[in-house]
């Protein structure tokens, strides 16, 4: 059995944490940025199939001292590439170096790629080609200090894009983003989910993939892990052919996605299609504050715009005002939940949060603010049970 590291992005380790323990692993370690398993080479197929909040999975090869390039280039040489990597095929090296030997983790990842492909240059008569793409075999290095470790990169291009996105709109939540604050949300996948102002609809979607239990890798045909020597294609075929088994497709949950714009709508919709869930959605070309809300329990989560410059800032001002006031009108019975990059404009909602959950929109500091909303007066207000 090996390590395996899963990456994800800041503040969404405790929800890849669940994931990775509801699907049957015990978590060794965490840090900030990543969590730690035992398993083997099948096990990285299966997190690449089924993860939702996560970046990569990374399978461990080797961890050993290095305190200069020279040394580091030794250590790396001495692994078996030839056992991982074809001879004809091609490799990315990428990585994360902060060590007194070196300035540049560009420096590093040359060494490491000078390493890789000497080796197999000696072992096989050949070397494989190299550079950025990371459609083929990746290999990730980290080295920091003296203490350096070697990685099979066994998803390539990040899996935190679920690949059903092909019409973005604006500056659209990542998915794995929208996974995570839905997880966060605990939705129980049965009661409503509203998702006003839903632009490309990656909330929506998410919500759809998770109720109906579809795993977000059946949507991509290319993983770093089928550019590994001893890839089992048909170990890879039978994995997708269970997840396949699990949709649920009989489910009956209402998750309506809404916005103003046509061309917004358009995208989600399309996106939907290409996820495979348009039938579980209803999309409705509405302002939010005219949007009807079926009077029932469940989840509404908006994501509006944060603002970067200062007169989007003060447009959006009476925006964030009338989603408190849309939450106040429509909302009673359900949680509310606002994304969102901006604690000031936040403050415009006018209304006590239940929760504030720390996460990021790529780098930006950002809240999932959570909001217990009543039919009438907290007082006198039954919430279904």
């Amino acid at each position: 059995m090996n390590k395996i590291v899963v990456t994800c992005a800041p503040r969404i380790v405790p929800f890849l944490s669940q994931e990775v323990i509801d699907l049957g692993y015990k978590v060794i370690s965490k840090d900030r940025l990543s969590l730690s398993i035992y398993g083997d080479f099948n096990d990285c197929m299966y997190l690449n199939l089924h993860l939702r909040t996560a970046n990569k999975v990374l399978y461990h090869l080797k961890s050993f001292e290095a305190k200069n390039p020279d040394q580091f280039y030794r250590e790396v040489n001495s692994i078996t590439w030839e056992r991982y990597i074809r001879s004809n095929g091609y490799i990315c090296i990428n990585g994360f170096a902060k060590t007194d030997s070196i300035k540049d983790t560009r420096f590093a990842n040359l060494k490491a790629k000078d390493a890789i492909v000497d080796r197999i240059q000696k072992m096989k008569g050949r070397r494989p080609d190299s550079g950025p793409d990371q459609k083929q075999s990746m290999v990730y290095l980290h080295w920091k200090d003296n203490e350096a470790s070697i990685y099979i990169d066994t998803s390539g291009e990040t899996i935190s894009k679920h690949g059903y996105r092909k019409l973005p709109f604006k500056a659209p939540m990542a998915e794995s983003l929208a996974a995570a604050c839905i997880y966060a949300s605990n939705w129980d996948k049965k009661s409503a989910f509203i998702n006003p102002m839903c632009g490309s609809g990656t909330l929506a979607i998410e919500a759809a993939m998770i109720a109906i239990n579809k795993a977000p890798g059946l949507l991509r045909n290319n993983f770093g892990f089928m550019h590994v020597n001893f890839f089992d294609e048909f170990k890879w075929k039978k994995m997708q052919a269970d997840a396949e088994s699990k949709i649920r497709n009989d489910i009956k949950v209402k998750i309506r996605a809404s916005d103003l714009n046509g061309l917004a709508l358009d995208a989600a919709i399309a996106n939907a299609q290409n996820a495979g869930v348009e039938n579980y959605i209803t999309f409705e070309k509405s302002d939010f504050r005219r949007l009807e809300v079926p009077e029932e329990a469940g989840v509404i989560m908006m994501n509006p715009e944060y603002g970067l410059r200062l007169g989007e800032v003060s447009a959006l001002e009476t925006t964030y005002s009338e989603i408190g006031d849309f939450f106040k009108k429509k909302g009673g019975g359900y949680t509310g939940y606002v994304f969102t990059g901006n604690l000031d404009l936040a403050k415009r909602i006018g209304l006590k949060t239940k929760r504030r959950i720390e996460l990021f929109n790529a780098k930006l500091d950002a809240r999932l603010l959570e909001y217990e909303l009543y039919a009438g007066s907290k007082k006198n207000s039954k919430l279904p049970s």
